[in-house]
């Protein structure tokens, strides 16, 4: 049976419509199944869809469920600022000021909230480290690259498998034209430095092929794992802004600060569809 359900499409990592990165959220959705989820994330066709329950774990406010065109996401960074910002815009009330408390797949998620600015504390990675040089040989032909191109290669896993890609500046990573089919289910986040003085210290792409996008638009869960190795390694200050987006038209901007400790993935949030589904 249907049922007519709140509906919020947002734009995130953006203050101006349309050049963030989309995300679909469906409230109230208790009695939807993981088939009736995964066809209406097929279905919006956006990197990914959320659908906000009553949550099960001690301390949250709210539990999400993440759904890519391709399958289900334990943690993702963007659905994470917009599903808080659907939350508080339907009128959800934290336990806590200034912060609300994500239940998903990775555990509890904390998100501070300023205005229409989010950000929230990057989970812990499960896996880190170097990649070898198979590993190398394989990202270089899929990104069509040669392999000393590629100045470090190191995982950054905070759920999705994400494997970090650094080149030798912001021109190179724009100017990537990969294979997705030599990817073989490798999820890549690519980084490089632009030059100092200006407004962002990186440009990011990530290429996620197996989860039905090819490049999405602007990444949480990437430049959460990015921001855990490069401030770690010493390649970036405690605070930074990454540029992402710029190779399909849009201009995300992700600002990463750490502060005691933590490192936390902000970034703007505007509402663009208001509304209800039948689902």
């Amino acid at each position: 049976m249907t049922k007519v359900r709140r509906f919020t499409q947002l734009d995130v990592f953006t203050t101006q419509p349309l050049l963030g990165n989309p995300l679909a959220v469906v409230h109230d959705a208790a009695g939807l199944t993981d088939l009736d989820m995964a066809a209406f994330a097929r279905w919006t066709n956006l990197s990914e869809t959320t659908f906000l329950f009553h949550p099960t774990e001690p301390g949250a406010d709210y539990w999400v469920r993440i759904f890519t065109p391709g399958g289900e996401l334990p943690f993702a960074g963007h659905p994470t600022l917009g599903s808080a910002h659907a939350w508080l815009l339907a009128g959800g009330r934290p336990t806590r000021d200034g912060e609300v408390v994500q239940q998903c797949g990775v555990g509890l998620v904390r998100v501070r909230y300023t205005g229409a600015r989010l950000a929230f504390a990057a989970p812990p990675l499960r896996r880190s480290g170097p990649a070898d040089d198979a590993m190398r040989a394989q990202v270089a032909t899929a990104l069509r690259i040669e392999p000393d191109a590629i100045v470090a290669l190191e995982w950054v896993d905070n759920g999705p498998g994400w494997l970090a890609v650094m080149l030798a500046d912001a021109d190179a990573v724009l100017a990537l034209r990969p294979d997705f089919s030599a990817m073989h289910g490798l999820k890549l986040g690519i980084v490089g430095p632009y030059a100092a003085g200006g407004d962002a210290h990186f440009e990011v792409r990530a290429f996620v092929p197996t989860l039905g996008v090819p490049e999405d638009p602007v990444t949480g869960s990437l430049n959460a794992g990015l921001a855990q190795w490069l401030i770690g390694s010493g390649r970036a200050p405690a605070r930074y802004v990454a540029r992402q987006g710029r190779a399909l038209g849009r201009d995300g901007r992700v600002h990463v600060t750490q502060e005691d400790g933590d490192i936390w993935i902000g970034g703007d949030v505007v509402a663009v569809v208001q509304g209800t589904v039948d689902v």
